[in-house]
């Protein structure tokens, strides 16, 4: 995400990390660095203007140049101006004092939105508690319905379907009604998408938003489009009144255009981001931590949060009280395994940690690779999994066979799991593990 501008960004700001004091000339360098950083990610070009106007004012007045570390403060005024540029504070859902909560979801065609219905719908029951029904009132595209009735069931909502051949305001009203009648939480309506906003699409959206009266109208925009993206939130912001904005296909765009230009183009905040296919990959979106992300900073709080989902308190003491009792076995190492990939892929976990993005540069982790790993340990009988040294020769080759990898694979990992314990031993002892010992004595 964004890993193209994040690495610009870096190089343009190395330059000034590097020296003790700053002149003009430095501060100038970098901001045409950054300008260029900006252009090349597809950032609306007036957006870019304002931006590195504002950065090289602070930049150049007591606050930086009068500092005892201005390469820190340059870096700092980056940071806020980005905040600043994706929505400072940022905003979160307006909730209904009485319920439901409705949210019309509005888009065109390929952007997501479906799937963005049942996503913010899994978001509300999973963050908030909170009880949803989505409304399929996309009557025209092929299988639209279809697709929200089978990925709403997915996420756990109820679904209020009239099929394709009913009118999309009357269903939306009539989906309200069953809403308010079960007591539901919140009613998130899917609405029809076009190829391009016309006339028509901004009519029916209208007619559907003054029966059903929404609290929150969200636009979902494809981030991969970049540019186009932008126009097409500015198009609705003519021609219909809308809250927020929903940044689809996120994990995708490597340039990062559509989240730094939308908000300052149109004037409406980005609230959440959608950063993966599985329907857990949608998150709020914080303006702040996205900005540290971008200059390398990590995102400590994003990834707290994302262990908070997958962590059990109880389980969590369960594996403490097995590691310093030494009886850490295969099913705990499978299960804590199964936890991480929890939380979205593992290099986007590792660079949220602060400054190891930037250490470990372009970071590619092989996901098969985990799946091999627990491809060899669910082959494993239960009691070899307890103790992996009477793995013998013909149960190493049995469990080869039965994950579809080699011997070889099967012994490294084996290796592997006793340097592991080998390390939780020293730790529990309350010593620093002998390094030689854990790579095998050399």
């Amino acid at each position: 995400m964004f890993d193209a501008l994040s690495d610009r960004l870096d190089a343009a700001l190395s330059e000034v990390r590097s020296r003790g004091t700053l002149s003009e000339d430095d501060i100038a360098k970098a901001m045409r660095a950054i300008r260029l950083a900006l252009l090349e990610a597809d950032v609306n070009f007036q957006v870019v203007k304002s931006f590195t106007a504002a950065v090289k004012e602070r930049a150049l007045g007591a606050e930086v140049l009068g500092s005892l570390n201005p390469a820190q403060q340059v870096v700092k005024v980056v940071r806020d101006e980005l905040t600043a540029l994706m929505g400072g504070a940022g905003r979160d859902l307006a909730i209904a004092g009485s319920r439901p909560t409705v949210i019309l979801m509005a888009g065109l065609q390929g952007s997501g939105k479906t799937t963005a219905c049942a996503k913010l719908a899994r978001h509300l029951r999973g963050e908030r508690g909170m009880d949803v029904a989505l409304a399929a009132c996309d009557v025209y595209r092929p299988a639209a319905v279809e697709q929200l009735v089978r990925v709403g069931e997915q996420a756990g909502a109820t679904v209020y379907e009239q099929g394709t051949s009913g009118d999309p305001v009357e269903i939306a009203e009539w989906a309200l009604g069953r809403a308010r009648a079960e007591g539901r939480d919140a009613l998130i309506v899917d609405t029809a998408g076009r190829l391009h906003v016309d006339a028509e699409l901004m009519d029916e959206l209208t007619r559907i938003k003054k029966r059903t009266k929404p609290h929150d109208v969200l636009l979902v925009v494809d981030a991969m489009t970049g540019q186009d993206a932008v126009n097409v939130a500015e198009r609705f912001a003519e021609a219909t009144d809308f809250d927020g904005v929903i940044l689809s296909k996120l994990d995708g765009d490597a340039r990062g255009g559509a989240a730094l230009s939308v908000k300052a183009v149109t004037g409406k905040p980005i609230l959440f981001a959608s950063t993966g296919e599985r329907l857990d990959a949608f998150e709020r979106f914080h303006p702040d931590r996205m900005a540290q992300r971008l200059l390398g900073m990590g995102d400590v709080l994003t990834l707290v949060e994302k262990a908070e989902r997958q962590v059990d308190e109880d389980k969590a003491r369960e594996l403490e009280h097995k590691i310093r009792t030494q009886s850490f076995t295969l099913d705990d190492f499978l299960e804590q395994m199964q936890q991480v990939r929890g939380m979205g892929p593992i290099g986007s976990l590792l660079k949220m940690i602060p400054g190891l993005g930037r250490e470990l540069g372009p970071l590619d982790v092989d996901e098969r690779e985990l799946d091999r790993v627990q491809a060899i340990i669910t082959s494993m009988t239960r009691a070899e999994r307890r103790d992996p040294s009477i793995l013998n020769g013909s149960r190493r080759r049995r469990i080869a066979r039965g994950s579809g990898t080699s011997v070889q694979a099967v012994n490294q990992l084996v290796k592997q799991f006793g340097q592991m314990q080998k390390l939780m031993r020293s730790l529990s002892d309350g010593k620093l593990p002998n390094m030689s010992q854990l790579v095998g004595g050399r």
